[in-house]
Order: C-alpha cells, then structure tokens, then sequence
C-alpha cells in the first residue's frame, strides 16, 4: 500500500480533504494494564495477564518488575508476570510514566529493600508531595533525593504500618488509586479520607480492578472515606479490555471527516472514564451505536459546540479541542487545571498549536474557549504548519486528526504517539479513503 502520511523533515504530513472510514481494534487500556502490573507486584503471586498494552510506558513497569525480581514471559498478547529473589535495592527508571512512578511511590513502601525512583526532567515536574506526605503519616519511611515534593525518592520498603490519613486528590486522582492499592498490603487497616477529588472515574476503574483481586475494600461515598483491610490478592489471571483513551481518536476522525468507524472490542459499560467522550461527540451531533462486538460513530450532520466540565476526562481535552473549530457556536471545556501537570501542560500546548493553525481559542485557568469559526470550512486557512508535540502523544494524535480537514498540518516527533498507542499511524492510514 502506498503511504498516505508523507514523511518531511522528523515528521508527517497529514492527508487532508478525505474520509475515515472502515473497522479498527484500539489497542488495550493503558490505565487497566498499570493498575493490574502494579497489583501483581503487590500480590507477589504468578499472574497470567491476557492482552495488556505494550507500549513504551508499560515496557517501563515491566522493567521494573524484573529489577524486583519478577520474571515476565512475553508471548503473544499474553504476559506471564513471576516472582522470583526479590532484590534488596533497585533505581527503578520511570521516564515520563507518572501513572508508573505514583503507583510505585505507594506499592514500594509495602516491598521490603531499598529503591530509587527517578525519571525524565518533565517527570521531576511532576507532583508527588501529597501522595508521599499521605504515606509518611501511615508510618512509610521515603525522603526525596532533590527537590522536596518531586521525583526522585527513595523508600525503605516493608514500612507502611497503617492508620488514619486524609489526601487532597485535587492534582491526580492517581494519588489516592496508589495508596489504595498499597494499602492492602499494609500492617494495619488503612482508614482514608479523600478531598476534592478530580477524574473520578479513574479512581472507580481502581476499585473495580481491586475488588476482582480480591481486596477487602469499603467506601463510604457520602463523606469519601475508604477503609482497607490487609488483604490476600489472589486472582492469577486478568484479561485487559480495549483503552477507550484510544478509541478516541478514530472516533474523532471519522466525526470529523463525515466518516464513519467500527470500534471493535469497547464495553459500553465500561467503567474506564474516556468511555464518556462517545458521549460527548454524541451531544455535539455524532450519531453512536453500541453493538456487543463495540461500537460504530460518525456525523451525519453539522456539529455544534458544547459547554463542558472535563474534570473526569481529562486526556480527551485535546481531543476535544480539535473537533471544537469544526462545530458551530463556541465549545467551554472547564475545570481541567491539573491537565497542566501531565507529560506536558496540555492546555498551553493546545493553545499555541491551534493558534498557529489559525483557531480561534483562548486559554483559560482552569480549561479552554473556543470558536467554532471552522463550522464554515470554507474559512479555514490552508498555509503549511510544522506543529510541535511537546513530547506528548495526545497532543501529537490530537493534532494528526486535526491535520484531516484543516489542510497543511505536519505533525513533528510523531513517534511520540509509541508512548500509549504504538500502531496509531497505521491504524489511522488504514482508515483513510
């Protein structure tokens, strides 16, 4: 097949004034695969894990867990994870994985031995302080190796005692997902209070995933308190569904282009948060069908903007940002402040690009405003633009589609998209006509 993406200079130039359209199997749920790398780690029992995501931020974990003394057999679509020796000391590398380094900040205070966290210099910006100070009340023993609240830490692991804590959830709902997990493995009961909690419904996948392992787990939803008992996680095998982060952007594309696509392999009850972007789409004038095998998008007809509070879907904002010039009136995405904290400050990032290629936006403190000036196609500029990624594959995606309809659009570094969704280029090629 002849390449439809043209490689210029590092980066691809995006076909533009075509279809999307035909059938694509995203790959599996980043979020569902860390959580369940991080439980085996705790559970220190063989697990067969089916179709986990291997990509560069889960090769990461599974790093990891071999310099703990797992032994990790990788066949196709299935990883069998083993303990073996545990080391007594390891420099665990996280690159720009934050889901990696929080969960291990937590789950290594429960592994005894001596460990080192540490990653790139955008992971060393990115917060731990209120997961650690949580930690150290529950009698954990970690200091920080440089600058106080960030990477990298080290902890003397097999010194998380229990006890009453209170978490401010406000910067990543990660915090409380890893001291959950860790807390099964504590001395002692682990009493939580969690506070101004933000994407919720990661922290519902967290349960869901720790109930099948068979935690002892109570939540008291009128005041957010969590009580976790030290638990046996037993569960050997665990099959990963599809990732509805990436499901997304085909969805958007074919929104986008007047296509349509069959998603394969989506739970409509999913509990993973991305799944309410459908939903989105939907209300803005994509017609959404649920089938058993997945699901089928496209638009029919003309788009329309939306007023949204995006604190649980946060990794679709530059998803969303994109379809937002192509729909008539302005689109509001609210309260995503702690986007600015992810692999890189999304919102700024959205902000430059579109404005560069010509978007009508405008950044606020906590999310962004758009103008649908695109609605009319025909007043989309058309001049050539290199976009720039920042290291982040959302941005990189999220521009690539972009890059659909508004004509001209060079995505850079886009091997960055290898971080969640490695097969994105050629998923996307083989959907365009």
């Amino acid at each position: 097949m002849t390449s439809l993406l043209t490689p210029i200079a590092g980066g691809y130039a995006i076909p533009s004034g075509r279809v999307v359209k035909g059938r694509v199997e995203p790959p599996p749920s980043k979020s569902i695969t860390q959580r369940v790398f991080n439980l085996s780690l705790l559970a220190r029992r063989p697990v067969e894990i089916s179709r986990p995501l291997m990509a560069e931020d889960t090769e990461l974990f599974v790093a990891a867990l071999e310099s703990l003394g797992f032994r990790c057999e990788k066949q196709e679509r299935r990883l069998a994870l083993e303990p073996g020796r545990p080391a007594a000391r390891a420099q665990i590398w996280c690159g720009n994985n934050g889901t990696m380094l929080r969960f291990l900040t937590a789950a290594l205070t429960t592994v005894p031995g001596e460990w080192t966290l540490d990653g790139t210099e955008r992971l060393r910006q990115r917060p731990i302080g209120p997961l650690v100070d949580a930690l150290r009340i529950l009698g954990a023993r970690m200091r920080y190796a440089d600058r106080e609240g960030f990477a990298p830490v080290r902890i003397v692991g097999g010194s998380l005692a229990g006890g009453s804590v209170e978490l401010d959830a406000s910067l990543s709902s990660q915090f409380v997902s890893a001291l959950l997990m860790a807390a099964t493995q504590a001395e002692d009961e682990v009493v939580l209070k969690v506070k101004d909690l933000v994407s919720a419904p990661y922290l519902r996948l967290t349960r869901e995933i720790l109930v099948s392992f068979g935690a002892s787990l109570q939540e008291d939803s009128k005041t957010s308190v969590y009580r976790v008992q030290p638990s046996s996680l037993e569960k050997s095998s665990y099959e990963v569904e599809g990732d509805f982060s990436s499901a997304a952007y085909p969805a958007a594309a074919a929104v986008l282009t007047g296509g349509s696509v069959s998603v394969e392999g989506m739970g409509r009850d999913s509990q993973q948060g991305d799944r309410g972007f459908l939903d989105v789409l939907s209300a803005m004038g994509a017609e959404l069908e649920w089938y058993d095998w997945g699901f089928k998008i496209g638009a029919p007809g003309p788009l329309v903007g939306i007023d949204v509070d995006f604190s649980n879907l946060p990794d679709q904002v530059p998803t969303l940002a994109v379809v937002a010039p192509f729909a008539a009136g302005r689109t509001v995405i609210r309260n995503v402040r702690h986007l600015r904290l992810k692999e890189s400050d999304r919102l700024a990032a959205m902000v430059r690009e579109l404005c560069r290629l010509g978007v009508a936006i405008r950044e606020r403190a906590d999310g962004l405003e758009i103008e649908g000036s695109w609605a009319d196609r025909h007043l989309m500029p058309t001049h050539r633009v290199e976009v720039e990624t920042y290291g982040d594959h959302r941005v990189a995606m999220s521009l690539a589609i972009c890059g659909l309809v508004r004509s001209g659009v060079v995505v850079g570094t886009p091997e960055v998209v290898a971080k969640s969704y490695p097969s994105f280029w050629t998923d996307l090629e083989h959907l365009i006509r």
